[in-house]
């Protein structure tokens, strides 16, 4: 055998031929590209299913803040009629007391008795 004719591998049985090589070579290059668009095309629709749920969301927290500013302004506007009406309602205490005390002063002054008492008590003299 010449030297020439020792790397010369091409009749060895089990040896794959150049052409060989480089076609197993791109079938490997092939299954990989294959899987990576299937990975690409997986991520794209994640990525769909994404947007379409921050749509849904965002969507609804909209429609939450409108109901909370509308729960905001009844909640306002309950919270000033509440305030009215206590104010109404201490003012119509305050007249009826007024009125219980003019009409006390009146049944004592029919009795003749002393309406107010001195409401001081009288104060020793001291030096």
């Amino acid at each position: 055998m010449d030297i020439p004719e020792i790397e010369n591998t091409d009749d060895w049985l089990g040896c794959p031929t150049p052409l060989e090589t480089c076609q197993h070579q791109l079938r490997l290059y092939e299954n990989e590209f294959e899987e990576l668009n299937l990975q690409l095309r997986q991520a794209r629709e994640r990525i769909f299913k994404l947007v379409e749920m921050h749509a849904e969301a965002s969507k609804e927290c909209e429609t939450l803040r409108t109901k909370l500013a509308e729960a905001d302004k009844r909640a306002a506007k309950e919270s000033r009629r509440a305030t009215e009406i206590e104010t109404r309602s201490n003012w119509e205490l305050m007249a009826k007391g007024k009125h219980i005390c003019e009409l006390n002063t009146q049944i004592m002054a029919m009795q003749g008795k002393k309406p107010f008492p001195d409401s001081l008590p009288p104060r020793p003299y001291s030096d």
